[in-house]
């Protein structure tokens, strides 16, 4: 389940502090393993039910860079949006994500250069209303003006 806002480009002329985009979306078994399948993290937490149980988390997660990929997705598709270049991104796992989990993933404009095109984002992610990863991230926001 993929619940976006509309999509579109934010060039750096029309971004303004304080706007926010947002998707959510239901982490599934087969996110999982295809997460693992293509970053080749075969971390049994994730995919061994009977060794996940065995853990701290009392069952299998999803991978934290599965989550933190659901903030790329915002930044890539809607703020800014195509043709933004990621510069940095700080991360904190605060709880677990689980497989049925649904995830909203939000970015929030905090800071403008622009000048020099750069953004700097509040990145979040919920499950419930609780947060499971926060972090911020720097980009170089796409331009109307041609170099």
């Amino acid at each position: 389940m993929l619940d976006n806002m509309p999509l579109g480009t934010i060039c750096i002329e029309d971004l303004e502090v304080g706007m926010v985009r947002h998707l959510r979306k239901e982490v599934t078994d087969r996110d999982i393993e295809l997460f693992a399948e293509v970053s080749t993290d075969r971390n049994p937490v994730h995919l061994d039910d009977d060794y996940a149980m065995d853990t701290i988390f009392e069952g299998r997660i999803a991978h934290g860079m599965l989550t933190a990929g659901l903030i790329s997705a915002v930044i890539g598709e809607q703020l800014p949006g195509h043709g933004t270049i990621y510069l940095g991104q700080s991360l904190k796992f605060l709880a677990p994500v689980r497989p049925g989990d649904v995830v909203l993933a939000e970015v929030e404009v905090m800071e403008i250069d622009y000048g020099k095109r750069r953004v700097r984002l509040d990145t979040r992610c919920l499950v419930d209303g609780k947060p499971v990863l926060k972090g911020e991230a720097t980009v170089l926001a796409p331009t109307k003006k041609f170099d």
